[in-house]
């Protein structure tokens, strides 16, 4: 690997994503490799309830992510780790933020969840499997 690790998360439930944290955290660290931690934030000002929301909604969901995945981040693999944990907030559909945030910190690694699908993921497809399919580099998925 030449590359940093990027390991996505689902902030929206609290320690959902905590073993897949530890694991990208133990990958990178196999190859002295830093630790990229990504969550998204859905954009809904490209939707039609965008123009219910104005961009101090907007601004408010981001400074609340970023909150919660430090929070994540510290509960997953402790104070110390979190200070070397580079973490990215970003807005947008999911599986196109983590795959433009691995091309742009040209990552060796994908790491993420994978989680019971909905319904609706066997018509679509999850978040996963949609990095999968359009990844560039390697991608490790946690069950």
């Amino acid at each position: 690997m030449t590359g940093p690790v990027l390991c996505a998360v689902d902030i929206s439930n609290p320690h959902r994503d905590d073993n897949v944290l530890e694991e990208a955290a133990r990958l990178a660290a196999l190859d002295g490799r830093q630790l990229v931690v990504v969550t998204v934030v859905p954009d809904y000002g490209m939707s039609v309830v965008g123009s219910y929301f104005g961009q101090s909604h907007h601004d408010k969901m981001v400074e609340h992510a970023r909150e919660l995945l430090g929070e994540s981040v510290t509960a997953a693999l402790g104070a110390e780790a979190k200070e070397s944990v580079r973490q990215v907030v970003t807005t947008g559909r999911a599986y196109d933020e983590i795959l433009r945030v691995a091309e742009k910190i040209k990552a060796s690694l994908i790491v993420i969840g994978a989680h019971k699908p909905d319904f609706k993921d066997y018509l679509l497809g999850p978040n996963a499997a949609r990095v999968v399919r359009h990844s560039t580099c390697s991608v490790y998925v946690v069950r």
